[in-house]
């Protein structure tokens, strides 16, 4: 799991959907794009996202969230996919999937 404070002064914030400040979606991909980059699979030395292979919004993320995002994967040893459930304290925000190729460690 990893864990994202969302900053009030982000710069994608101003214009999207004035009145109603939201993170945008593919800054939430981008989470969890992040997050697998940063805790990948046991055993893998370097991954590069290839797809992303669904994405489903649920709630808003506001500015100020603190978001986490719970990585599953599987597959291996090449290919790698990444289910992702992306949380605020109001409950669950996204599920994304991933696609990664992968290169193992030495």
């Amino acid at each position: 799991m990893t864990t994202l404070s969302v900053d009030t002064d982000e710069p994608v914030f101003p214009g999207h959907y004035p009145g109603f400040t939201i993170f945008p979606g593919v800054c939430v991909i981008e989470c969890v794009h992040l997050s697998g980059l940063a805790a990948p699979p046991p055993g893998v030395r370097r991954l590069e996202l290839a797809a992303v292979e669904t994405t489903r919004f649920l709630s808003p993320v506001f500015p100020g969230d603190q978001v986490e995002t719970d990585l599953v994967w599987t597959g291996g040893p090449d290919a790698w996919t990444c289910a992702a459930t992306v949380s605020t304290v109001r409950g669950t925000a996204a599920k994304v999937r991933l696609r990664f190729t992968a290169e193992e460690a030495a």
